[in-house]
């Protein structure tokens, strides 16, 4: 699977935007298979964020044998479309995914991986996003109350060899493991 998202749901592999060769001083765009790409168009997401747009040839698509893990565009006028940022951020954004493949990048996601566990835990089992004390002294003892809590509970499901909770795989994560 490629290292960028796809909005797509593909069986199997996909032919990721990572595989597609951008020529930024022509604005052309040349697919895995040799295509290139017949539009360019800079555009704004209804958030305001600036995009570029990238649309090859159905009559290239089409007949491509990559198709399946491409495209399933099917609007008549177009076959794989790619939405791209701007230079800079698309250039970082491509060697950040990178980076998210080595072992260094993973042990550290893992630390924050488990704060987040923790945060979520104390936010579902306590409450504590919301106070329902007045004062800061209160909210405070609250506050220590509910870490109180959680560390309790971790103890004994630690003790006990209980697990606190299925981990949530996110829908991306279980197309990597459908995989």
């Amino acid at each position: 699977m490629g290292l960028d998202t796809v909005h797509e749901r593909h069986e199997g592999e996909h032919i990721a935007q990572s595989a597609f060769t951008v020529d930024w001083p022509t604005r052309k765009v040349t697919c895995p298979q040799g295509a290139v790409s017949v539009s360019w168009s800079d555009q704004r997401k209804p958030s305001g964020t600036p995009i570029t747009r990238v649309h090859f040839a159905l009559q290239d698509c089409d007949p491509c044998p990559l198709r399946t893990q491409c495209t399933k565009a099917a609007n008549g006028k177009y076959g794989r479309t790619l939405a791209l940022l701007p230079r800079e951020q698309q250039q970082v954004l491509e060697q950040r995914r990178i980076e998210q493949q080595t072992p260094e990048w993973k042990a550290r996601y893992d630390v924050r991986a488990g704060i987040e566990g923790t945060i979520s835990q104390a936010v579902r089992r306590t409450g504590i996003r919301r106070t329902r004390y007045t004062s800061l002294a209160k909210t405070q003892l609250g506050n220590v109350l509910a870490a109180t809590a959680i560390n309790i509970i971790r103890l004994d499901a630690w003790l006990t060899d209980t697990p606190i909770g299925k981990t949530r795989t996110s829908h991306l994560a279980a197309l990597v493991l459908a995989a």
